[in-house]
């Protein structure tokens, strides 16, 4: 498995967070019935939020790698391995 680079990771959370929400938006104004809508609102809404979680945890992990030069430390991403450096 090729690992990501923390860059392309961070960038692809971000884009995936905002996917989640414009779907959010979108699925409210396509589905008529109001509690598929509140569902489905906050579905996409909290896929968004795990995504920008992932994304702040991936930062920490990588200024805890910066830090400690010398030591490895690896990062993950939903489970994939992200090169730091």
């Amino acid at each position: 498995m090729t690992a990501l680079s923390l860059e392309s990771a961070k960038t692809i959370a971000v884009v995936i967070a905002i996917a989640f929400v414009a779907f959010a938006v979108i699925s409210a104004w396509v589905i008529k019935n109001v509690m598929m809508k509140i569902i489905a609102i906050l579905l996409m809404i909290g896929l968004g939020l795990g995504v920008w979680t992932q994304r702040t945890n991936l930062q920490d992990c990588a200024d805890r790698a910066k830090a400690k030069i010398g030591d490895p430390i690896t990062c993950t991403f939903f489970g994939s391995e992200v090169s730091v450096g």
